[in-house]
């Protein structure tokens, strides 16, 4: 069963479908093992999520030899997927593992990160099981790279030593994402966030400066829940104060449902064998009607721009692909028909190098991943606002009220000239 990770890797031939384990799963020893047997290789199609750390298949000197189809795009990837070296394929989180079960995507191989096997066999795909899991059950030859560092999680991620066909023995520790200091933007659209949240509510969150700031603004809630498709440090804080207790849950109460996570050293020592997390398919985690069950879900999510209308494009910059639709729409809706539901977009006014991200018309050839029908509240360092209900005209004005003060002037004469302001 153990075997080298050269021997491993032979299996991989030309013109083939593998799957690349998600986020901080990712087998960094087999995927170099991959890019060192490149040269016997061509027209290998790569199929993946987002990946921590290195993804050099991806690099231009082996474009002949690898393809890389992202169904989320992250940075070790992006210039290649909008370059003749890759591709993205639009889709929810929650459809994303049926391209492998239905067959519409046939995978040959599947590389994946586990934890040791323990003495029944079973070993766990640890911090990511999102559509991990369906690449493991859908593929002809599983390859799992054996990593002590890998945690032991508890929910669908436990597989026996039986469905992996060549084991790898193969440490290395997690990659962990630094903890910035929080920007005072940031810090004030936690807070008008928070002051929405209601007691016994179920939250969704990902990971990065908002939802770390809406977290920290959340230490005199009482009895959050959490159902979430990823989760980072911030919730640890709160399990240990009692805010979160997940008691007012009517699906899984008192666990905290993911699907994958990234985070620091603590994080991951934090679920480890941890019967309080549970986590699970994305295709459960993701479906809206599951989502909907609990009550009062509170799904916050970020965009790179939103239009006066409420359009809001989350996947790309104009035409060049950035990231990918995930769990937005998932989650967004499953908010909307939650009894007292609340659906979230959260943003700066402004990116980083100071372009509005309130605007007047989406740029040419932006993807709108959540439509103006199901946006509901949007939240900046100015204000938070419910677009629920509202006309073109009101919402318009409401968009406006919490766009940057400098860009409001501009905004409101392109509305009056357009007839929707």
């Amino acid at each position: 069963m153990f075997t080298s990770v050269k021997n491993a890797i032979g299996n991989v031939q030309s013109n083939q479908a593998i799957f690349i384990h998600t986020g901080a799963a990712a087998p960094h020893i087999l995927i170099k093992e991959l890019v060192a047997q490149s040269d016997r290789l061509k027209n290998v199609q790569i199929y993946q999520l987002h990946t921590e750390g290195p993804a050099p298949y991806a690099e231009v000197q082996y474009k002949d030899s690898f393809f890389v189809n992202a169904l989320f795009v992250g940075s070790n990837v992006r210039e290649a997927i909008n370059s003749d070296r890759g591709s993205y394929i639009p889709i929810f989180l929650s459809e994303a593992g049926r391209l492998f079960s239905s067959g519409a995507i046939k995978l040959d191989i599947a590389l994946v990160s586990v934890s040791p096997p323990d003495k029944h066999g079973f070993c766990s795909l640890g911090v990511s099981v999102d559509i991990s899991k369906t690449a493991v059950d859908e593929a002809r030859i599983v390859i799992a790279q054996v990593n002590e560092n890998m945690p032991r999680t508890h929910g669908d991620g436990i597989i026996h030593i039986d469905q992996i066909d060549f084991l790898v023995e193969g440490n290395q520790e997690l990659p962990v994402l630094p903890l910035h200091e929080l920007a005072e933007e940031e810090i004030q659209i936690g807070n008008y966030i928070a002051s929405i949240i209601e007691d016994r509510s179920t939250l969704q969150l990902g990971i990065g400066a908002i939802p770390n700031a809406v977290l920290a603004a959340l230490g005199n809630h009482k009895d959050l829940g959490i159902h979430t498709e990823m989760f980072s440090d911030g919730v640890i804080p709160l399990v240990e104060s009692g805010v979160i207790t997940g008691k007012y849950k009517a699906k899984h109460p008192g666990l905290i449902v993911s699907s994958f996570l990234v985070g620091s050293k603590k994080l991951y020592d934090f679920v480890d064998d941890n019967p309080l997390i549970n986590m699970l398919n994305a295709k459960y985690v993701n479906n809206s009607r599951v989502i909907s069950q609990n009550p009062r879900v509170v799904a916050i999510n970020s965009a790179v721009e939103i239009d006066l209308t409420g359009q809001v494009c989350a996947d790309s910059i104009g035409s060049s692909i950035y990231s990918g639709v995930g769990g937005q729409m998932d989650f967004i809706r499953g908010a909307s028909i939650s009894e007292g539901g609340k659906p979230i977009i959260a943003l700066p006014s402004r990116s980083k190098k100071g372009f509005p991200k309130i605007v007047h018309r989406l740029r040419p050839g932006a993807g709108v991943v959540t439509t103006r029908a199901h946006v509901h509240w949007v939240c900046t360092e100015y204000g938070i606002v419910n677009l629920y209900g509202k006309s073109i005209e009101e919402r318009t004005k409401l968009l406006i009220s919490i766009a940057h003060p400098e860009d409001r002037e501009a905004l409101e004469r392109s509305a009056f000239e357009t007839g929707i302001g």
